[in-house]
């Protein structure tokens, strides 16, 4: 199972039952692929997580762009005369 935190006693971590927040971020991505292998499950978990990365980091650089450009005024043209 792919593990960001430490497991219960591994570590000094005291074993009770609260869930840590990798348990709420696999929930929030959805049910398990396929049932009956977690490793195929945890990279179908991982692939998910890099596609709502990419899209957190997309709209921040598009929220960016809109904040850098909220006040700048319009390029000014010069007329250019006729020859």
């Amino acid at each position: 199972m792919l593990t960001l935190l430490p497991q219960p006693g591994e570590n000094g971590v005291k074993k009770k039952n609260k869930k840590g927040l990798l348990y709420y971020w696999f929930c929030a991505l959805g049910e398990k692929s396929h049932p009956h292998c977690s490793k195929t499950s945890d990279r179908v978990a991982l692939i998910r997580t890099l596609i709502v990365l990419q899209a957190i980091i997309t709209n921040g650089f598009i929220i960016a762009n809109a904040i850098h450009n909220f006040r700048t005024p319009p390029p000014s043209y010069e007329k250019v005369s006729n020859y």
